[in-house]
């Protein structure tokens, strides 16, 4: 059963959703000749298991081609796409399928999935994506008709599903108002993905540090950033909250990086400009260094004091001021 016989299958299936009674059954055979009934059986199993689901969307992600629902399961298993603690014959819970979906269709998700890889980090990516629709418990079973239905959403997605239904209309030319959509998911991702980076922020107690949007990108502010006098050597306090924030880019990769060095108004202009880039500079090797990129994929520049946040005037203005701005540039 490839991807576009399975697109057929959920097509066929969609018109008995509403239509079918809840009661368990067996899983049925999976040669071709049968498909149609073990959709129907689908549409029948009120909670299927682990091993069902992972048979079947092993084959629907051509990952895996097996009639054995146990070897399915000892597969992905084997791959860490299903959580250590469940068993073969469990009723699967909709957060664990989530993952197993991710994982065996390789679904890049938003930076949080990235890092934890954890069934409930990928059940809000699917719910983020719309592939799991209206209010789901993540710890509900799975029915056959949902498995049915949101295998379905993720061919459709990849486009399976709208290459068999549109023929040559998905053949490259997208309409505007698709492009429109496109840029408008790209910009809630991009709100998504700075909330995600503030997240782990604040779960790793980076202190004076917050991510936020811009025309540029997605920026990461490190203010009141210490060094030692009039120098561009990190302070190992500094050294720490630096290490946190290359973990984070680690996990988003193929994007390159901008950092900036902002002084509080305090000396020439020629001295601050640059300190500002010794310091920019001296954050952008260490991020190198911790393998966050690589060197010809980061930047480093000075700004002095030319773009203050707070006021000079203050021990707290002159504190914000003195910070260094990571950018992970949109290509």
């Amino acid at each position: 059963m490839n991807k576009l016989f399975l697109a057929l299958c959920f097509l066929t299936a969609t018109a008995f959703l509403y239509a079918q009674t809840g009661a368990d059954v067996q899983w049925a055979s999976h040669s071709p000749q049968s498909a149609a009934e073990e959709i129907e059986m689908l549409l029948n199993t009120s909670a299927v298991t682990y091993a069902q689901a992972a048979r079947f969307l092993l084959e629907a992600s051509d990952a895996m081609v097996t009639s054995d629902p146990e070897e399915a399961f000892r597969y992905a298993a084997a791959r860490d796409w299903l959580p250590k603690k469940v068993s073969a014959n469990e009723a699967a819970r909709l957060d664990c399928v989530s993952l197993l979906l991710m994982r065996s269709f390789d679904i890049k998700g938003g930076i949080l999935y990235s890092i934890t890889k954890s069934p409930h980090y990928a059940y809000r990516e699917l719910e983020y994506r719309d592939t799991i629709q209206g209010r789901s418990d993540p710890g509900m079973n799975v029915s056959g008709e949902r498995l049915l239905f949101i295998t379905g959403r993720i061919l459709s997605q990849f486009g399976d599903v709208a290459a068999l239904a549109a023929g040559e209309e998905s053949a490259g030319i997208v309409p505007k108002d698709a492009e429109m959509e496109a840029a408008a998911e790209a910009v809630a991702r991009r709100e998504e993905l700075a909330a995600e980076i503030n997240v782990l922020i604040e779960e790793q107690n980076v202190a004076d540090t917050v991510a936020e949007v811009t025309d540029e990108g997605i920026m990461i502010r490190l203010s009141n950033i210490q060094f030692l006098g009039d120098s561009a050597q990190l302070q190992e306090s500094e050294r720490v909250k630096i290490q946190e924030i290359a973990n984070i880019l680690k996990a988003i990769p193929g994007t390159r990086i901008q950092v900036a060095g902002h002084t509080a108004l305090a000396g020439t202009q020629e001295v601050r400009l640059r300190i500002s880039l010794d310091r920019a500079r001296a954050v952008a090797s260490y991020l190198v260094l911790l393998g966050a990129r690589k060197e010809s994929e980061i930047t480093a520049v000075g700004y002095g004091a030319e773009y203050p946040i707070a006021d000079n005037s203050t021990e707290e203005g002159l504190a914000a001021n003195r910070r260094v701005e990571i950018t992970i540039l949109e290509d």
